[in-house]
């Protein structure tokens, strides 16, 4: 049974009926927004960002912070939206949805204005005896915003703070899975008092995330798997419009021989089943060396049997969101055990409950010609690879064309750093499970095929302006240097000046 379905309604929008992964009941509908819906929302856009962009940076981050008084306020509908859509637990709504969009929207709100702030610089070499350089950060105009199910609030408060807070109007093309949370959230920032049009949101599927591209945005801030993000990146690149890919990873987690193996065992199972496996930058692939192997998966195994999975009340591990989710986990399962890793514990669908649950699962005996070990799984999968040392775990760790972040494991900060340095992904934490996204002042992108570009912090900011530079000529002469008409002299002594200057170390080190 799906999550989301199309029905046909006899209307000219495509209508879906969304229905919960816990209960599998009907929770709400909604209809596609056609391509005139979607140009329509970005003209009004345009419209608004004219008159945004003129407000003060101090006038931009009141409406964020009243935007985080409404959040404070209603965070009770906020939770019970996001469970009711993704049958996560209340405990992570409430750490994932309330909590991080009030640091991320404050966050921005305090920062930008001096992320953002117009600069004036000196031109290094000979530029700087006549020249002046005005840096001011532009806002683009009106950002397309694509986002995924399995955050449906935090990964729409996070990008679109910093769009505001740089001048842009939004336009938000939701998730299917989760339309409903995008719905409340449209509501929390009128209640917040932000001008008509500026953040709208748009329902749809596929097609309709497809015709935003082409309805003349002026950037594309997206949040996906690898195979969608690859569209959008297509589309972009063809309509030369900027965009941001923040995509799928495949997490690997080092444990070294002198890891506290119960702090790092713990680390294992949070970073494996937090958010039900649904976060891109989830441990995927865990690598232990033989020396503390086996105690290692006895504690696992372990914490992993204490988890509580239960469709009321008190839970650790939630539903998983999706069914077609759900699909790919069984499938990667299905694979790993044929080809002889062992399951300890779990290892299937729950069967006492009657929504989509999958168990919380520890697998062993896994190697890399197993999906479970190389593609996406997403779920509440801890998949543990025994190997000769730290050596052979960061070898295998690098083994991905996927490159989001990854986590290591030991008493020695320093050899901790070092490691991590060496790790092929867009970040690292040491004696943490991936936190990357949650520290405001990191960048936070992947390599290889997890993405392009960054979001958070003072990079990602900029990323939603146009770096405006202004060249001043503060010379007084009549004629610019290598100006009209050009003379053989001319060349002579530019050709004798390069010689002088750049023909000394000293002198050329001291000019640039």
């Amino acid at each position: 049974m799906a999550i989301f379905e199309r029905v046909e309604n006899g209307g000219e929008r495509r209508h879906y009926v969304i229905k919960s992964p816990v209960t599998l009941e009907p929770i709400g509908e909604f209809d596609s927004g056609s391509s005139a819906d979607v140009k329509g929302a970005v003209e009004r856009a345009r419209k608004a960002q004219g008159s945004w962009a003129r407000l003060s940076f101090d006038q931009r981050a009141e409406y964020l912070w009243r935007l985080v008084d409404v959040i404070v306020e209603r965070q009770d509908e906020i939770i019970d939206c996001v469970i009711a859509e993704t049958g996560k637990p209340r405990n992570e709504a409430v750490a994932m949805e309330v909590m991080a969009p009030c640091m991320q929207i404050s966050y921005y709100a305090k920062r930008a204005k001096k992320f953002l702030k117009s600069e004036k610089r000196t031109p290094t070499g000979v530029m700087r005896f006549s020249k002046k350089i005005a840096l001011s950060y532009q806002p683009l105009g009106v950002v397309g915003l694509i986002t995924p199910w399995n955050g449906p609030v935090a990964l729409t408060a996070n990008p679109l703070a910093q769009a505001l807070m740089a001048g842009n109007a939004v336009v938000h093309k939701p998730s299917e899975v989760t339309p409903l949370s995008a719905v409340l959230f449209e509501d929390l920032t009128r209640a917040a008092g932000l001008p008509d049009d500026l953040y709208q949101v748009i329902q749809g599927d596929g097609q309709t995330g497809a015709d935003l591209i082409e309805a003349g945005v002026d950037k594309v801030s997206f949040t996906g798997s690898v195979a969608t993000g690859r569209k959008v990146g297509e589309a972009c690149g063809r309509n030369l419009i900027p965009v941001t890919l923040e995509l799928g990873g495949k997490d690997a987690m080092i444990v070294c021989k002198d890891a506290d193996i119960e702090r790092a065992a713990d680390g294992a199972v949070r970073g494996s089943c937090f958010n039900t496996g649904h976060y891109c930058c989830g441990t995927e692939r865990i690598y232990v060396p033989e020396q503390i192997y086996d105690p290692f998966v006895e504690k696992v195994v372990a914490l992993t049997k204490e988890l509580k999975q239960s469709d009321t009340g008190e839970s650790d591990v939630g539903a998983v969101f999706w069914d077609r989710q759900m699909d790919i986990i069984e499938s990667h399962m299905s694979d790993a055990t044929a080809k002889g890793a062992r399951v300890l514990v779990g290892g299937g669908r729950n069967s006492e409950l009657t929504g989509y649950f999958f168990e919380p699962t520890v697998l062993v005996d896994v190697n890399h010609e197993m999906e479970i070990m190389q593609k996406e799984t997403f779920g509440p999968i801890v998949a543990i690879q025994k190997v000769k040392d730290e050596e052979e775990a960061l070898q295998l760790a690098n083994d991905s064309d996927l490159g989001l972040s990854g986590n290591v494991w030991t008493r020695d900060l320093e050899k901790g750093a070092a490691l991590a340095e060496r790790m092929e992904t867009g970040s690292v934490s040491v004696n943490d499970i991936s936190v990357t996204y949650g520290v405001a002042e990191a960048p936070f992108g992947g390599v290889k095929s997890s993405g392009v570009g960054v979001v958070n912090g003072e990079i990602g900011i900029r990323g939603y302006c146009h770096a405006h530079p202004v060249i001043i000529d503060t010379s007084k002469r009549s004629k610019g240097m290598g100006g009209y008409p050009y003379t053989l002299e001319g060349a002579k002594t530019m050709q004798g000046f390069v010689k002088r200057i750049f023909g000394n170390r000293f002198l050329r080190k001291l000019v640039v």
